[in-house]
């Protein structure tokens, strides 16, 4: 599988999941709107917050002994006097309480607009993500799907999304707000004091120290978590999907065993997960206070020597404590978000695999085909060392019906899969109609080729729905009728509630002659020029094999046919017998006794 180009490879993985997610969140531009002015607004409001508290700090509780203080120009007239000093103290008083109550509602209220809007944008971002891999997945191939196990990938797309997207609102959000209202107050800070700002910072190299070695743990201790319980997803998925295997062989401890095993492993990393938080934790509250304390003392002798007012160091306490909230965020969140970085990965890791097969630049859409199928040259390996196909040249004229036969493995339903582009081979061509493939959208082309595999899959919902995924557009009429064609109405209507009726999911509430009949009622309504076979009548008793080889015989009247088939009697039926040896034909017009 190719990863998408070498300039992606040589990004860093956040920006990758940028790369990904920034354009979805710049969809919702009202609601990002919002959500920035309310931060916006929320910074200038916290910056605002403690300066009642000077006011009545240097002005209403001032004793008129105490030694003059010169206040900073921005609260200073020409005469050096306070602005404040011509207000009457009760009425300063009063002013500065109810500009507390205003600024608190004030910030209330744009609290509670940013953190909805960035939930909403948060929301929506990440539920546009989760369609876009899901879909994705869809498009990959069948080899990716084959070595990667399924509860896995689950995961991936319900559970790392979900933690993406609360961690996105409960922790990188507000970690990024307070960001912001952390440069906003050093900028004030260093307004007001500059010697005490630099003093505030010189804790800054050891905090960086201590967080960047402890964050590099906690990111590798919470990879190794998300990988566990993929691999926990992995193991309970597989043994409940072959729960009849399961009970039949009596593996209940084999698989005990192992998830056990996986899920001690999670609990490992967690536990070291969430000790190296609380270590960083207790490292920033360390630094924290060793900070303010440096801060408090020399601000106090600077308060003595009439440098700075009593207000001023409680401004700059004030500021200094909210200007280290960012770092405590940090240290709280920080194995969630690492576990989120983590599963961020995991979406990207998908996302820039690029599918083997896709529509070419130039593709048309394939309308109206007659059925005429070539084979020129094609070779075809899963793995490099085993080639499957080797030089094979085949026709097959339109409205021709073909059995392939041959030993397992020799490449026969290989042919029908790179038909339908679920590969594309390595060197030849497979042409319809005297066109390449690859030249037809994958699409257009899926719909003219209907398609019944040996062990069909039904979906858990309704009969109806189950035939109609054959042609989405078909009304109900065209659904009983394609029924009927595949000798499938007669049981469907004596189901519970007939054509309503939920099947189980892959369709084990019936029997597999059942299924097969509705696969072909799926196939008929397609009413698609070509018809491709792989062992359909294999696993059925002798009444469901001629059940269904009658409801093949009238599916497949008129129509490009390829039968891949290990029974006798119903290649002897097709018009030409071809046998394939070792991925190549040895013989195109095979006599069967």
């Amino acid at each position: 599988m190719r990863s998408v180009n070498s300039s992606n490879r040589n990004q860093s993985r956040f920006g990758r999941l940028l790369h990904h997610v920034l354009p979805l969140v710049l969809e919702q531009r009202k609601a990002a709107t919002v959500a920035m002015l309310a931060l916006f607004s929320s910074t200038l409001l916290g910056l605002l917050e403690p300066w009642p508290l000077k006011v009545v700090l240097d002005e209403v509780l001032k004793s008129p002994g105490s030694a003059p203080y010169h206040a900073p120009d921005i609260v200073q007239v020409n005469s050096g006097t306070s602005i404040w000093s011509q207000v009457d103290k009760s009425w300063l008083l009063a002013g500065a309480c109810v500009t507390v109550v205003a600024i608190s509602f004030a910030l209330a209220w744009t609290e509670y607009h940013r953190t909805v809007s960035f939930a909403i944008v948060g929301n929506r971002a990440m539920s546009k993500l989760r369609n876009r891999l899901y879909r994705h997945l869809h498009l990959l191939s069948p080899t990716f799907h084959g070595k990667s196990r399924q509860g896995d990938l689950v995961v991936r797309v319900i559970g790392d999304i979900d933690r993406l997207r609360d961690v996105a609102s409960t922790a990188l959000l507000p970690v990024l707000a307070n960001t912001m209202l952390f440069f906003s107050m050093v900028l004030v800070m260093a307004c007001l004091n500059w010697r005490l700002t630099v003093l505030a910072a010189s804790v800054a190299p050891l905090y960086g120290l201590s967080t960047l070695k402890l964050t590099r743990k906690i990111h590798e201790a919470a990879g190794k978590q998300r990988r566990r319980e993929g691999a926990l997803a992995a193991t309970a998925a597989e043994s409940i999907q072959a729960i009849s295997d399961v009970q039949a062989l009596s593996l209940y401890e084999v698989f005990d065993k192992d998830f056990n095993s996986q899920n001690s492993k999670s609990l490992k990393e967690g536990v070291k997960t969430s000790r190296l938080s609380a270590k960083l934790e207790r490292s920033v509250d360390a630094l924290t206070a060793i900070g303010s304390a440096v801060v408090l003392w020399m601000g106090a002798r600077m308060v003595m020597r009439s440098e700075i007012s009593v207000g001023e160091l409680v401004v700059f306490l004030t500021y200094l404590k909210r200007c280290f909230r960012p770092a405590k965020d940090f240290a709280k969140h920080t194995g969630r978000l690492a576990k989120a970085a983590a599963a961020g990965e995991r979406v990207v890791s998908l996302l820039d695999r690029l599918p083997d097969v896709h529509d070419r630049a130039n593709a048309v859409p394939a309308v109206s085909l007659h059925g005429q199928v070539d084979f020129r040259d094609v070779s075809f390996a899963y793995d490099a060392d085993h080639p499957i196909l080797c030089g094979v040249n085949l026709t097959i004229e339109a409205g021709e019906r073909v059995a392939l036969v041959g030993e397992s493995g020799c490449g026969k339903s290989t042919l029908l899969r790179l038909m339908i582009r679920l590969f594309d081979p390595q060197s030849g061509a497979v042409l319809i109609d005297g066109r390449d493939v690859r030249e037809y959208t994958l699409e257009s082309l899926r719909g003219e080729i209907s398609i019944l595999l040996q062990d069909c899959t039904l979906f858990a919902t309704s009969v109806w729905d189950n035939i109609a995924f054959g042609d989405m557009g078909a009304d109900r009429e065209a659904i009983v009728q394609a029924a009927r064609l595949a000798g499938a109405d007669e049981f469907i209507r004596r189901l519970p509630q007939g054509y309503d009726t939920v099947l189980g999911e892959r369709g084990v509430t019936l029997s597999r002659g059942q299924r097969q009949r509705i696969a072909i009622a799926r196939a008929a309504i397609r009413n698609s020029p070509i018809v491709l076979l792989d062992e359909p009548l294999t696993g059925l008793d002798a009444q469901n094999a001629q059940l269904v080889a009658t409801a093949l015989d009238r599916l497949t009247k008129g129509k490009t046919t390829i039968l891949v088939t290990h029974e006798t009697e119903h290649a002897a039926q097709a018009d030409r017998v071809i046998c394939f040896r070792q991925g190549q034909v040895v013989d195109t017009s095979m006599i069967l006794p």
